[in-house]
């Protein structure tokens, strides 16, 4: 054997084992990818569609007059539970009369969620709302009422999973302004305990408008969150401080959270503000805060929307061409729509039709109707899912002649 054939066969020997060598790391690298591809990522629990049936852990009294409660809430079956946006709500379907519809048997309600995502519970805040002078004795506030003296530990409830448009953008990094007035400080407080319980840098200030000490909610946990975290700010304002609360020390300010308070506290930059409260507040902070141009403006009012919605003004004038007759299926009633009815369902009530509705701003579905002829335009996006050839009344005018299956 000469010495090139010798030289061949050992270069030939070299190159196999090199060849064989790499399959077997390819076919390695491609076994792990396709092992890898064959299991399903790890994703959150699904979210549900419907109610599902929860029970209550524990109920707990959140402020000093006794008439604010939080609910914990962990599901029946025991799955693990869907992440939120903070900001949220839950929808409930209440097993109790509506004495202000006339109907017996359930009311839906929508109510915040107050804390941050958890995999095991969620937490909700209500108020109850007492009966008015002169009113009759069942109380307007039926379902907050029902939460307070009739939900125990233990109960079962009907919900819905959580939904809305009002939630905090987490990816942006700017300073956040949280704005809660009374009862509207409580998907603040889901906001704020997520952003800390996350350990988010971002500067974070919590204006919270109430009457006095009396009114606060957590209050001695809002004040263990500022001593802890530099980074968040707590600013309670008093419009009608009790005798003994001083300034500086039971609160920060003398008065309501308004424009002129904001602008000399915080400084200049581009926030993202967050608002809820009664419309009254709504209705003078939103608009001056848009004037000021300093930030991103979301909010929320309690109850129906408040304030002027995107797209409102355009859809108005897709109702005044002509005269729009209104049918309503049940009744056999025909009627010509009133256009300062505002919606379907305003325009429903005040011919005593009975709807079954909720939040009446497109979030809990409660109202949704089928369409058996005609369309109708919608004043802002609806929150709840509508199923085809629904509308829900409580968002919505008609566009023309209209048949409503109600």
């Amino acid at each position: 054997m000469t010495t090139g054939t010798l030289a061949f066969i050992i270069l030939a020997a070299i190159s196999l084992q090199v060849g064989l060598f790499t399959l077997t790391a390819l076919y390695r690298r491609r076994a792990l990818f396709c092992a890898a591809a064959s299991v399903p990522p790890a994703t959150a629990a699904s979210t549900w569609k419907g109610f599902r049936e929860f029970v209550v852990q524990r109920r707990v009294s959140e402020d000093p007059q006794g008439t604010i409660c939080s609910f914990y809430l962990r599901p029946v079956d025991g799955r693990p539970l869907p992440p939120f946006k903070p900001g949220q709500f839950l929808t409930f379907r209440l097993p109790v009369d509506d004495p202000a519809g006339g109907r017996s048997g359930s009311v839906i309600r929508c109510y915040s969620l107050s804390d941050a995502p958890h995999p095991d519970y969620y937490r909700v805040s209500i108020k109850r709302v007492p009966a008015l002078p002169g009113q009759p004795v069942q109380p307007p506030g039926v379902a907050s009422n029902f939460f307070h003296d009739r939900v125990t530990e233990g109960s079962r409830l009907k919900v819905r999973a959580p939904a809305g448009h009002f939630h905090l953008r987490e990816q942006d990094q700017s300073p956040v302004v949280l704005i809660g007035g009374g009862i509207g400080i409580t998907p603040m407080l889901s906001m704020l305990n997520r952003l800390l319980e996350s350990g988010s840098p971002r500067e974070i200030w919590l204006f919270y408008g109430i009457r006095n000490g009396r009114e606060e909610i957590m209050g001695d946990h809002l004040r263990s969150l500022a001593e802890r975290h530099a980074n968040f700010h707590l600013y309670r304002c008093y419009s009608a401080p009790a005798d003994g609360e001083t300034a500086g020390l039971d609160f920060q300010h003398r008065g309501r959270v308004d424009v002129p308070l904001l602008r000399a506290t915080l400084k200049p930059a581009h926030y993202q503000f967050y608002l809820c409260g009664p419309p009254a507040m709504m209705e003078s902070l939103a608009p001056g805060l848009e004037e000021l141009g300093i930030g991103d403006i979301f909010y929320e009012s309690f109850g129906p929307a408040t304030l002027a919605r995107p797209g409102a003004t355009e859809t108005q004038s897709e109702t005044a061409a002509a005269e729009i007759s209104v049918t309503f299926g049940r009744s056999g009633r025909q009627i010509a729509w009133d256009r300062q009815a505002g919606s379907l369902l305003e325009f429903a009530e005040a011919q005593g039709i009975e709807v079954d509705a909720g939040c009446r701003a497109g979030s809990c579905g409660g109202c949704q109707t089928p369409i058996e002829s005609g369309d109708v335009v919608y004043d802002q996006p609806a929150v709840a899912e509508v199923e085809p050839g629904h509308c829900l009344l409580c968002i919505t005018r008609p566009k023309n002649d209209l048949t409503l299956a109600a």
